[in-house]
C-alpha cells in the first residue's frame, strides 16, 4: 500500500526580539486598523538582514529565558573546562523526554534563513544522542533532518532524512590529544545542498531545533558564510588564506603550543568536492593526502604528512551513503562512479531499497555521492583506500531480495463511508468525485473509473470539505482529538496537518476562495464549537491561522460559508443563525423564523446568483424547505414536501408543497436553475427553483443522506445511509452507481474462478463483487439469517455460504434464480468453510465441534461424513481456522482444543497428524492457542500456524517438526495468513496492519508493513491468477502484486530500484509520516554481511558489529535487526582502548589503565544496542506485565497516627531470581513479594516489611557478614533507571540507593570482602557494572555482547568473579593501579560434548573449582588456574537454574521441578586427572519434587538443610537427613480474585486465577486446604455463615470460568456438589442469609438462584442482562422492611453502572425489586480500556444504607439510602476505585486503586488517609468480621494490615504529596 503521506504541521515563524522597524500594522481596505491582521503580524518571515553576517541562535531567542525555547528532562546549565565557560548538557536514557527545543511553542517558527548551519556540540561518553532540524522548503514542504548516533544507516522518505553519526577505529592521531568521544565538534550543515542533493527541494527557512540526549551543547549559529573554525581572524590575515575565519565569539579555545584539530573536530556536510567519491569508513581530524586526484580543504602549515595509523584508535565519523548508494552495503565496497565536479541535477526518482521496507528518495547513479567529514587536518592511507576501490570477490555474500519496494500498490478501494455517508462531493470540472471510506479519501474519475487515493488518516475519516478552486482539500478524523489534514488536491500532497480544538470535527466547510475554512462539533464536555482557519498560505509557506472560534449553546448540523468568506449560515434543530467573521471574532444572529420556530433544520446552501439577492435555502425534518433573505434576515419563501398518495388511490400524483404531513428532508443542493432535494423515503427529487414540479425523481434502497448538485448542473450526486452512492443524469435520466459497500464491519472473504469476490459481513449481507469494475454484481439477504462464512467453488459458478444458525446452503450463480441446496448438520454456528482446489469436496465446522464433508463435484453437493469433537468448541466464526492443501489430499483444522492443530486426509478424514502448539511456561504463562493455518504450496505442502504468542511457526505437515518459526510477527496474533503461489512472500494481518515477508522459509526474511484499514483486518486472500490482493476488513482493498520482474537488475556498487508506479499525485501520498504518523513502510534492519576482522591499518566499518536502534524515534523508524546481533571477541570489546592484547590467563599480566575513563567502559564511541528479545532459558528474568503505574499525589498519615499498620504478607514472587537468602548462624531470612522486602523471623513467624522499592524486585544478594542486604527492582515506566537498594539487616533501614542498568537487574553478588558489589543487567541491558560499598559510587562498568544469566564471586577471591551465559565462561579480574580499577576478562568456551546450549547457573566450590549448570541439564566442572572444563555429568533433564555448593556436595535446582543433592567429595582428585576424569565418581544422594520451578536457594555450609523457593510462589524448607520437604511460605501463582473469612473469623479463604482454592488459617497464615480445579480460572468465592450461631458444616462456593459452581466441604476437605447454571464465566457468587441458597452472576449479566444441597436452579434473572455482574451481596432484613415481604435483602451491581436491590423469601419463592439505581458515566477518555468496575455494598453500620463507587463524571463514594431512595452523601476519592470494603466496626471504607494505592476513608468526617506498599492495582479489599484486619490484594500478592481503634482521622492526615 502507498505510504500515508504525512508532513510537520505548518507553523508560524517565531517573531524574532528585535526585530528591524516594521512597515506598519495592517490596513483592511476601508482604511482601518485590523484587529486579525494585527494579531497575525508576529507570523510575517522576519527578513534576512539582521541575521547577517551570521546569527547567534541561543543569545538571539534568549534561550536562558526559557520563555521562546523549551527544555523536558534532565537539561541544566554546567561549566566546561575545555571551553571554559558555561554550556547546556542534556542528558538521560530516552531522547524523546530529555531535549533542548527551539522554538517553545509548536505554532510557531525560527525563520532562520542563514544557509549553513553551525552547532557546536560534544556528545557525552558511550551515550546516544539525536539532532532533529525542522527546514521549510519553498515548495512549502517541510523536512525532518535527523543527525544521530543511534542510526545505523541511512534512510529518506519524502519528508524525512536520517543521517547516521557513529564513531569507528581510524587511522592514527597525535597521541596526546583528545579522544573523539571527549572532543567539541563543529558540525557545519549546509541546509541548501541537503535538500538539493537528496530530496531535490530548495531551502527556504529553518523552523525548529531539537537537540536530544545525550550531549553538551555550547550554542547554535547560522549564516551564509561558510566559516573555516580552526582558522581565526589573526591567521588568515598572517598566512594571507583564501578562507573565511570563524567569528571570535564562534571559536574554540586552543591553548599556546596546540594545534586546533588535535582538540576539536570539524565536520562538514555535505562535502565541497563533488569528485569525492562516497566512504562510509571516512576518517576525520587528519591531512590530505596531496596525491589526491579531488580538491580538499587544506591549510598550509596545518598539513601533518607522513604519519602512521594506529589501530585501534577512534574517531567521530558522521557515515552516510549517497543519494545513489545502495541500503544494504557489501562487505567490500564496489568501484564508485567517477563524475565531474560540475554536473546538473536530474529530476527526483523514487528509488526504493535493497528490499528491505524503505522507500529511498535518491538521485539518479550519476550524481556525485556525498558524505560528512572532518574536513580538518586528515591523513589517508593508500593501502586501505585501494583496497576499498578493489572490486568486491566473487565469495563476498550479498543479501539478494525477491521482493520490489513496495511489493504492493493499491488498485482500488470497494465501499463507501464508514464514519459518515454524509460528505462526497464534486470537482469544480464535475469529472470527479471525492468520497472517504472509512481512512482513505477517494478520488473516482467517472469517464475510466479510476481511483485516486489520499492515505495518511489513522482513524476514519468523518468530514470532507474541497475548495471552489480544486486546490485544496480538508478532512478530519473521527478519533478524538480530532486531527485536520489540508491536501494539495492536483498533486495530492499533504500541506498542513494540525490538531483541533475541537474534540470531535462533524463539519468542515471552505469558502469558496479557499482561504477561509470552518469546522463544526463538540468540545471535550460536549458543547458545540465552530473554529475558523486562514488557509491562503498554506499553500506558500504552509501556515494555518485560527481567525476565531467560538462555542454556542445552538445546535448546528450544517453549515456553509457564502463567496465573500465573511458571511456563513448555520442550522439545527430549532435554529438557523447567520455568521459574520469580523474583528477576529465570529459574531451571530438568529434568523427570524415565525412559526417556523420548531423546526428541526438538516441542511443547508446558499443561493450564488449573480442577478438576485444573497438566498439561504433551509430543510427540515418535517419536509419544510425554507428561502430566507440574508437582507432582512426573515423567511421570504415556506414550503413544504408531502408523501405522494398511497397506491390503492385512483390518481398518484406529484407531491406538491401544500398542508399534510411532510416527507423527512436530509439534504439538498442547489444550482443555477434547480435545487435537488435528498429524503428519508429515500428519494432524490429534482425541483426547479420556484417548486413548481418535480422534475426528476429517483428512488434508492435506503434513506437518502447527501445530495450534489454538479458545477454544471447536469448531474445529481447522491448517497444513502445504506452505504450506496451515485448519480443521476439529468441530460440522460439514467442513474448509475459509483460504489456500493456493506454497513457493517466484514467476516469473510472469497474468490471465484471468474474475478468474482464474495463477502459477508455482520450486516447479513451476502454480497458478490466483480474484481475488474469493483463493481457490485449480487446482494443476497437471507431472511432471519446471518452469515458467517463463505466458500468459492474452484472451478463452477457455486458458492457456498455457512450461517450462524448451522445452515450451510449453495447457490448456483450461473443459472437465473441461483438454484439453492440447504443442509443442516450442524447445531451452532458455521466457524469455516473451505474446498479443496480440486473441486471434489467441501468441508464445515462449527462452534459445536462438528466437521462435516460434502461432496460438490457434482451439480448437487450432497453430504459425505458428519465427525463430532473434532474441531475447537471455542472457536468463533473465523476463515482461516482450516485449510487444506493445494494437492487436495491434506485438511489442516483447528482442534479438538484451541491448543492443537489436526491434519487430516480429504477423503477419508482419517487422522494423519496432530500438533501441540502450547508450550506450557514454568511461571504459569497462559498457553499459545491456535489462531489461523495455512498450507504451503507443493511439493513441500508446509503448514504456517499462526498462534496467539504473536509467533508464525513453520511446519513439516508429515511429521509436525517445526522448520521455522517468525517470531514478533505483529504487536497482536496474526488473524490470517496468505502465502504466494511460488512461496516467494507471505503476508500476514495483525490488527490493522498487513505485513509481507521476504521468503518466510528463509532464516531471517524481511517484511514490509501496509497500513490503510481503520479496523482490524480478518481475511486476506489472493486472485487466482495471484496478480493482486485482497485484505477484509473494515472494507475491501485491492493491492496490485509488483512482481519482481518490475525491477532493473542490481549493479555492482548501485542500488536497485524498481518502480512502485503510483498514480497521479501518489508518489507523495506514500511519504511517512513525520511526526509519529503511521507509516505505510516500515524501515527494516541492515542484513549486510557481518564485517570481517580488520587487520593491519584496515578497519572495520563497524567497531563492534552491532546494529542500534533509537530510543527517540522507536520501533516505527529504527527496528532491531532480524539477524542475531554480530558480536565481536568479547576481550576486544572489554579491552578496546586499554593498551593492547593481554595474555589468555596470567596472574601477573600487568593491565594498562587509561586515564580518561575507567579501565574496562566499553567503547565510548560505539553505537550499541543490546538484544531486545529474551533469551530462551526460564532463569533468565523477565519482569511481571502491569498496565498501572504510580498515583500523581498521595496523602500519606504522619508517623505514629497510621490507621493501618502493615501485619503480614502472603506469598513469595516466583518470579524473581535468586530472591531469597538465609543465613543460618545468624537466621536472617528475607524475601520479597512485588515491591517489598519480608523479613521473617522462622521461630515466631513475624515479619518485618522493607518499604522503598517502587516496583517489582528482580534479585537479592546479601553479604557474606550478613550486615548488609542488596535488593534490585525493576525500572519504572516513568523512571530513567532501575533502583539498587542496601538495606542494614539489623535496622532495616537503606543505607544506599544506586541506579546504573536501564531495564532490570539479572543478578547482584558481593566480594568476598563485601567492599564491592557487582551487578549484572538483564538482556534489555547487558551491562556489568561494580560498586564500591564505601561509598556506593560507579566504580566501572561495561557493555556485555549477549545476555549473560548469573554471577558469583570466587571464595576469598576479591578481584576474580565469574559469568555464565551463551555458550562460554567468561571470567573477569580485577587489578588495581591508583584510584584506577581495570577490568579484563578472559572467555572460555562450552567443551565440544556438551553441544550448543547457555549456561544458566554457577557457583564457586573449594579453590580452584566451579560448577556451571547449562540449559540441557548438565553440570560443567572448570579449573579457574587453568580456564579449562575438565569434567561434565547430565545432572537433570531441564534446564538448571540454581547451584549452591560446599566442600563435598553440590545442589541443583531445574525446571523440572526437581532439587537434587550431589556427592561431589572426589571433585579436587578429578581435577588433577584433567580430561581423563569420569563422572561415575559423582553420586547423587537425594532428591525432592516439588511445585514449580527452582528459582533460589540457600543452605548451611554442610548442605543438610536449606531453604529453595519456586516460580510456584512457594518456599520450601528441605532437610536431606530427614528427607522432609516443609512449605514455609505458598501463595497463588496468579491473580487472586476473592477473599473470604469463616464465620468464627478462625480461617479465610482465597481464590485464585490458577484455580485453586486455598483455606489459610488466620492466627498462624499458613496454608490449611487447598482444592485445585485444573484448566479453569476460579473467579469468585463465598464462604456460608452459621444463622443464629448454629453450628453446621462449613461450604465454601466458588465460581470458575467455564460457568459451574462448586461447593466445597471445609470440614471434610472435598468437593460436595458440581452444577452448571451459566452458560459462560461466573464473575460473583454470596450465600443467602441462612445459607441455604446460592446466588450468582456471570459476565453476561445474568443471576442466578441456586440450591446448594440438590444443585436445582431455582431463578434466573435477566434485569441486567449485558454488562458482567462485578457484585452480589446478601443479607437479612425483617420482614416487611421497606414495604415488601422477604427476610433476605440482596444486591446486584452491574458494570454498566447499574445496581438493583432485591428483597426475597427463597422458601416461598418470592423475589421483588426494592429499588435500581443507574448512575451517570461519561464516555470514557481512551477507547478499548475497560471503566473501572461497579461497587456496591450494604452499609455493616447502618442498615439502611448502601455504600457505591464506580465510573462516574467524578471518583467519589456514594452513601446511598434504601429508605429515603436518595444520595445522602459524597466523599469525593481522588481516583476511580477498582475495590471497596466498608468496616463492620467503624465508619471507615477501604478504597484500593488501579494505581497502587490504598485509601482509608473516615465517612464520618470525609477525610482519609493512603497506604503504598502494593506491586500493582489494589483489586481487592475486605475487612475482616471483627474489624481488626484488612485484607488486600494486588495481583497475586495479599497484604494484611492491622486496623488500629474506631475514630475520625482529625487533623492527622498530612497534606498532598506530589
Amino acid at each position: 500500500m502507498p505510504r500515508a503521506s504525512s508532513s510537520l504541521p505548518r507553523e508560524s515563524p517565531l517573531r524574532p526580539s528585535r526585530p528591524p522597524p516594521s512597515p506598519g500594522p495592517a490596513v483592511d481596505p476601508q482604511g482601518t486598523l485590523c484587529p486579525i491582521a494585527m494579531s497575525l503580524q508576529p507570523l510575517l518571515l522576519p527578513p534576512a538582514a539582521w541575521q547577517q553576517p551570521f546569527l547567534n541562535v541561543f543569545r538571539h531567542f534568549k534561550v536562558d529565558e526559557w520563555k521562546r525555547s523549551t527544555k523536558e528532562g534532565d537539561v541544566a546549565v554546567v561549566t566546561d573546562k575545555t571551553l571554559k565557560g558555561s554550556v547546556y548538557r542534556i542528558r538521560g536514557a530516552v531522547s524523546a523526554s530529555n531535549y533542548l527545543q527551539l522554538p517553545k511553542i509548536s505554532t510557531q517558527s525560527l525563520g532562520l534563513t542563514g544557509r549553513y548551519l553551525y552547532v557546536l556540540f560534544r556528545p557525552l561518553p558511550t551515550k546516544h544522542f539525536v539532532i532533529h532540524l525542522d527546514v521549510s522548503t519553498e515548495d512549502n514542504q517541510v523536512i525532518r533532518v535527523s543527525f544521530s548516533n543511534l542510526f545505523k544507516e541511512f534512510k529518506s522518505t519524502a519528508t524525512w532524512l536520517q543521517f547516521p553519526f557513529i564513531c569507528q577505529a581510524q587511522p592514527s592521531r597525535p597521541a596526546d590529544s583528545m579522544p573523539p568521544s571527549t572532543r567539541w565538534t563543529c558540525l557545519q550543515l549546509d541546509l541548501q545542498d541537503i535538500l538539493l542533493v537528496y530530496l531535490n527541494r530548495r531551502f527556504r527557512h529553518l523552523k525548529s531545533v531539537r537537540l536530544g540526549a545525550s550531549l553538551l551543547v555550547r550554542n547554535l549559529y547560522t549564516s551564509d558564510l561558510c566559516f573555516d573554525p580552526a582558522v581565526t581572524t589573526s591567521e588568515a590575515r598572517r598566512d594571507k588564506l583564501a578562507v573565511t575565519p570563524v567569528p571570535r565569539e564562534m571559536a574554540f579555545p586552543v591553548p599556546k603550543g596546540e594545534r586546533w584539530h588535535d582538540r576539536y573536530a570539524h565536520i562538514r556536510f555535505p562535502r565541497d568536492s563533488p569528485r569525492e567519491p562516497w566512504d562510509p569508513g571516512l576518517k576525520s581530524g587528519f591531512a590530505p593526502d596531496p596525491g589526491l586526484p579531488w580538491p580538499m580543504t587544506q591549510h598550509g602549515p596545518r598539513v601533518a604528512a607522513g604519519s602512521k595509523a594506529l589501530q585501534g584508535d577512534l574517531c567521530t565519523v558522521v557515515q552516510l551513503p549517497s543519494p545513489a548508494a545502495p541500503c544494504q552495503a557489501p562487505s567490500m565496497p564496489g568501484p564508485r562512479p567517477q563524475v565531474s565536479p560540475l554536473c546538473r541535477l536530474p529530476a527526483t526518482v523514487a528509488q526504493p531499497g535493497c528490499g528491505d521496507g524503505i522507500h529511498v528518495f535518491a538521485r539518479s547513479l550519476d550524481v556525485a555521492p556525498v558524505a560528512l567529514e572532518n574536513v580538518g587536518v586528515q591523513e589517508v592511507d593508500r593501502r586501505k583506500q585501494s583496497r576499498q576501490e578493489a572490486p568486491p570477490s566473487k565469495k563476498s555474500p550479498q543479501r539478494r531480495s525477491f521482493l520490489p519496494d513496495p511489493v504492493l500498490r493499491l488498485r482500488g478501494v470497494i465501499g463507501f463511508g464508514g464514519h459518515t455517508t454524509r460528505w462526497a462531493l464534486w470537482t469544480k470540472d464535475g469529472a470527479s468525485v471525492v468520497y472517504p471510506c472509512h481512512a482513505v479519501i477517494v478520488v473516482l474519475r467517472l469517464e475510466t473509473s479510476e481511483q485516486r487515493f489520499f492515505l495518511g488518516h489513522t482513524a476514519k475519516v468523518s468530514a470532507l470539505a474541497l475548495d471552489g478552486r480544486d486546490s485544496l482539500l480538508a478532512s478530519a478524523q473521527a478519533q478524538p482529538q480530532s486531527m485536520v489534514w489540508l491536501w494539495d488536491f492536483p498533486t495530492g500532497g499533504c500541506l498542513a496537518m494540525f490538531r483541533s480544538s475541537i474534540h470531535s470535527v462533524n463539519i468542515l466547510s471552505f469558502s469558496a476562495s479557499g482561504a477561509v475554512l470552518c469546522g463544526v462539533g463538540k468540545d471535550g464536555h460536549g458543547r458545540t464549537m465552530v473554529v475558523t482557519w486562514g488557509t491562503d498560505r498554506v499553500g506558500r509557506d504552509g501556515e494555518v491561522v485560527v481567525l476565531a472560534k467560538v462555542h454556542t449553546n445552538v445546535d448546528i448540523q450544517s453549515w456553509a460559508v457564502a463567496t465573500d468568506d465573511i458571511r456563513m449560515a448555520s442550522c439545527g434543530q430549532r435554529s438557523v443563525r447567520l455568521w459574520r467573521l469580523r474583528g477576529g471574532a465570529l459574531h451571530s444572529s438568529s434568523v427570524n423564523l415565525g412559526e417556523h420556530h420548531g423546526l428541526h433544520f438538516t441542511d443547508l446552501t446558499f443561493d450564488c446568483r449573480a442577478d438576485r439577492p444573497l438566498t439561504l435555502y433551509v430543510c427540515s425534518r418535517s419536509g419544510h424547505i425554507l428561502e430566507v433573505g440574508i437582507q432582512g434576515m426573515a423567511v421570504l419563501h415556506a414550503r413544504r414536501l408531502l408523501p405522494t398518495e398511497p397506491p390503492g388511490s385512483p390518481h398518484l400524483e406529484k407531491p406538491t408543497f401544500t398542508s399534510g404531513p411532510g416527507v423527512a428532508i436530509s439534504s439538498l443542493s442547489v444550482s443555477l436553475a434547480t435545487c435537488a432535494v435528498g429524503s428519508e423515503d429515500g428519494y432524490l427529487r429534482l425541483w426547479p427553483l420556484d417548486f413548481s414540479a418535480v422534475l426528476l425523481e429517483a428512488e434508492h434502497e435506503g434513506p437518502v443522506s447527501c445530495v450534489r448538485v454538479s458545477p454544471d448542473g447536469l448531474r445529481v450526486l447522491s448517497s444513502t445511509i445504506t452505504g450506496h452512492l451515485g448519480f443521476l443524469d439529468v441530460a440522460s435520466r439514467e442513474y448509475c452507481v459509483l460504489a456500493r459497500s456493506h454497513t457493517a464491519s466484514l467476516l469473510a472473504c472469497a474468490t471465484g474462478p471468474s474475478r468474482q469476490l464474495a463477502t459477508v459481513a455482520r450486516d447479513n449481507a451476502i454480497c458478490i463483487w466483480d474484481l475488474a469494475t469493483l463493481q457490485q454484481l449480487y446482494e443476497l439477504r437471507p431472511p432471519e439469517e446471518s452469515p458467517s462464512a463463505v466458500a468459492f467453488h474452484p472451478m463452477q459458478q457455486t458458492l457456498f455460504c455457512g450461517f450462524h444458525s448451522g445452515a450451510v446452503r449453495s447457490v448456483s450463480l450461473a443459472t437465473t434464480g441461483g438454484a439453492l441446496v440447504e443442509h443442516r448438520r450442524h447445531g451452532g454456528a458455521i466457524t469455516g468453510l473451505a474446498t479443496t482446489p480440486d473441486g471434489r469436496f467441501l468441508f464445515s465446522t462449527c462452534s459445536q465441534g462438528v466437521l462435516t464433508q460434502y461432496d460438490c463435484a457434482g451439480p448437487q453437493c450432497s453430504v459425505l461424513r458428519v465427525a463430532g469433537n473434532m474441531t475447537c468448541q471455542e472457536a468463533r466464526p473465523n476463515p482461516n481456522t482450516l485449510a487444506v492443501s493445494r494437492d487436495s489430499h491434506l485438511l489442516a483444522i483447528v482442534g479438538p482444543s484451541k491448543y492443537t492443530v489436526t491434519i487430516l486426509g480429504t477423503a477419508s478424514l482419517y487422522e494423519l497428524l496432530r500438533v501441540d502448539v502450547s508450550t506450557l511456561e514454568p511461571t504459569g504463562s497462559p498457553l499459545d492457542s491456535t489462531v489461523a493455518v495455512l498450507f504451503g504450496p507443493p511439493p513441500t505442502s508446509h503448514l504456517l500456524v499462526s498462534i496467539s504468542a504473536a509467533k508464525v511457526l513453520v511446519l513439516d505437515a508429515q511429521s509436525g517438526r517445526t522448520i521455522r518459526e517468525l517470531s514478533s510477527v505483529h504487536p497482536v496474533a496474526s488473524s490470517s495468513l496468505a502465502l504466494s503461489q511460488d512461496a516467494q512472500f507471505l503476508v500476514t494481518a495483525g490488527n490493522r496492519a498487513i505485513k509481507v515477508w521476504d521468503s518466510p522459509l528463509q532464516e531471517h526474511p524481511g517484511c514490509q508493513v501496509f497500513i490503510g484499514h481503520s479496523e482490524p483486518v480478518l481475511d486476506l486472500a489472493f486472485t487466482p491468477d495471484h496478480r493482486q490482493l485482497l485484505s477484509v476488513g473494515d472494507t475491501i482493498f485491492l493491492w496490485d502484486i509488483l512482481s519482481p520482474s518490475e525491477r532493473r537488475p542490481r549493479a555492482s556498487g548501485r542500488s536497485a530500484a524498481w518502480e512502485a508506479g503510483p498514480g497521479v499525485g501518489q508518489q507523495e501520498d506514500i511519504a511517512s509520516g513525520a511526526q509519529g504518523f503511521p507509516r505505510c513502510q516500515v524501515p527494516m534492519p541492515s542484513q549486510a554481511p557481518r564485517p570481517q576482522q580488520a587487520t593491519g591499518a584496515s578497519t572495520p566499518n563497524s567497531s563492534d558489529g552491532v546494529s542500534s536502534v533509537s530510543d527517540e524515534e522507536g520501533p516505527s523508524e529504527e527496528e532491531p535487526s532480524s539477524k542475531p546481533p554480530q558480536t565481536p571477541d568479547l576481550r576486544g570489546l572489554l579491552e578496546k582502548g586499554a593498551g593492547g592484547d593481554r595474555p589468555r590467563r596470567g596472574p601477573g599480566a600487568e593491565p594498562t589503565c587509561p586515564s580518561s575513563r575507567p579501565a574496562g567502559a566499553s567503547n565510548p564511541g560505539a553505537a550499541y544496542v543490546p538484544p531486545t528479545t529474551c533469551p530462551d532459558t526460564y532463569t533468565h528474568f523477565v519482569a511481571s506485565f502491569k498496565t498501572s503505574q504510580h498515583p500523581k499525589s498521595t496523602s500519606l498519615p504522619p508517623a505514629g497516627v497510621e490507621q493501618l499498620r502493615l501485619k503480614g504478607v502472603v506469598g513469595y514472587n516466583g518470579n524473581g531470581r535468586a530472591n531469597m537468602v538465609w543465613r543460618p548462624d545468624t537466621g536472617f531470612f528475607a524475601y520479597s513479594c512485588g515491591c517489598l522486602l519480608v523479613v521473617e523471623d522462622l521461630h515466631s513467624g513475624s515479619q518485618q516489611h522493607w518499604l522503598g522499592h517502587p516496583e517489582e524486585v528482580s534479585t537479592m544478594a546479601l553479604s557474606h557478614n550478613a550486615q548488609a542486604l542488596a535488593s534490585a527492582s525493576v525500572r519504572g515506566r516513568s523512571a530513567a533507571h532501575c533502583e539498587i537498594r542496601v538495606w542494614d539487616t539489623f535496622t532495616g533501614a537503606c543505607r544506599g540507593l544506586i541506579s546504573h542498568h536501564d531495564s532490570a537487574v539479572q543478578a547482584l553478588a558481593f566480594s568476598p570482602d563485601d567492599k564491592l558489589l557487582v551487578t549484572l543487567g538483564n538482556f534489555a541491558d547487558c551491562t556489568l557494572a561494580l560498586w564500591s560499598m564505601a561509598t556506593y559510587q560507579l566504580v566501572t562498568s561495561t557493555r556485555l555482547p549477549e545476555p549473560v544469566h548469573g554471577v558469583a564471586f570466587a571464595p576469598g577471591e576479591a578481584a576474580q568473579f565469574a559469568c555464565v551465559g551463551r555458550g562460554a565462561t567468561t571470567f573477569w579480574f580485577l587489578q588495581q593501579q591508583g584510584a584506577d580499577i581495570c577490568l579484563q576478562a578472559h572467555q572460555e568456551p562450552l567443551p565440544a560434548e556438551v553441544g550448543a546450549c547457555e549456561l544458566t547457573a554457577l557457583c564457586f566450590g573449594p579453590p580452584p573449582l566451579l560448577y556451571c549448570g547449562s540449559s540441557a541439564g548438565q553440570v560443567c566442572v572448570w579449573d579457574t588456574l587453568s580456564g579449562g572444563c575438565f569434567l561434565t555429568w547430565a545432572a537433570d533433564d531441564g534446564e538448571i537454574g540454581v547451584l549452591v555448593g560446599s566442600e563435598s556436595r553440590l545442589v541443583s535446582g531445574s525446571n523440572t521441578r526437581l532439587l537434587r543433592l550431589w556427592a561431589v567429595g572426589a571433585m579436587p582428585e578429578l581435577r588433577l586427572k584433567g580430561s581423563g576424569a569420569r563422572s561415575s565418581t559423582v553420586v547423587l544422594e537425594h532428591q525432592v519434587t516439588l511445585d514449580g520451578a527452582v528459582v533460589s536457594a540457600a543452605f548451611d555450609s554442610r548442605m543438610d538443610m536449606g531453604i529453595v523457593g519456586t516460580t510456584a510462589g512457594t518456599l520450601w524448607y528441605i532437610n536431606w537427613a530427614q528427607g522432609a520437604s516443609t512449605r514455609l511460605v505458598s501463595g497463588h501463582q496468579s491473580k487472586v480474585n476473592e477473599v473470604a473469612f469463616s464465620p468464627d473469623e478462625s480461617h479465610w479463604a482465597t481464590c485464585g486465577e490458577d484455580g485453586s482454592v486455598r483455606v489459610w488459617s488466620l492466627v498462624s497464615m499458613e496454608l490449611a486446604i487447598q482444592f485445585q480445579v485444573l484448566n479453569q480460572s476460579c473467579l469468585c468465592l463465598a464462604w456460608s455463615p452459621l444463622p443464629c450461631r448454629q453450628q453446621g458444616p462449613q461450604r465454601l462456593v466458588a465460581g470458575y470460568s467455564d460457568g459451574t459452581l462448586r461447593v466445597f466441604s471445609v470440614s471434610r476437605t472435598e468437593l460436595e456438589l458440581k452444577m452448571r447454571p451459566h452458560p459462560c464465566a461466573l464473575t460473583a457468587v454470596a450465600f443467602s442469609a441462612d445459607g441455604q441458597t446460592v446466588l450468582s452472576g456471570d459476565k453476561e449479566g445474568l443471576v442466578a438462584v441456586s440450591h446448594p444441597r440438590t444443585g436445582m436452579t431455582i431463578r434466573v434473572l435477566r434485569d441486567q442482562q449485558g454488562a458482567p455482574i462485578c457484585a452480589i451481596q446478601s443479607r437479612l432484613k425483617e420482614h416487611r422492611d421497606f414495604g415488601v415481604p422477604g427476610t433476605d435483602l440482596w444486591l446486584a451491581a452491574s458494570g454498566d453502572q447499574r445496581v438493583s436491590v432485591w428483597a426475597a423469601a427463597w422458601q416461598e419463592d418470592i423475589c421483588e425489586l426494592v429499588d435500581w439505581l443507574s448512575f451517570p458515566a461519561p464516555v470514557p477518555t481512551q477507547p478499548g480500556t475497560p471503566p473501572p468496575p461497579s461497587l456496591a455494598v450494604f452499609c455493616p453500620w447502618d442498615a439502611d444504607l448502601m455504600v457505591c463507587a464506580g465510573f462516574g463524571p467524578q471518583p467519589q463514594l456514594v452513601l446511598y439510602s434504601l429508605r429515603q431512595k436518595q444520595v445522602l452523601e459524597t466523599i469525593p476519592l481522588p481516583l476511580f476505585a477498582v475495590s471497596l470494603s466498608p468496616c463492620p466496626g467503624s465508619h471507615l471504607v477501604a478504597v484500593g486503586f488501579a494505581e497502587r494505592l490504598l485509601r482509608l476513608v473516615d465517612c464520618t468526617s470525609g477525610t482519609g488517609q493512603d497506604f503504598e506498599g502494593h506491586n500493582d492495582e489494589v483489586h481487592l479489599c475486605r475487612f475482616a468480621p471483627s474489624s481488626r484486619l484488612l485484607f488486600t490484594a494486588s495481583h497475586k500478592e495479599i497484604l494484611v494490615w492491622t486496623v488500629s481503634a474506631a475514630g475520625g482521622f482529625g487533623q492527622a492526615t498530612a497534606g498532598e504529596r506530589s
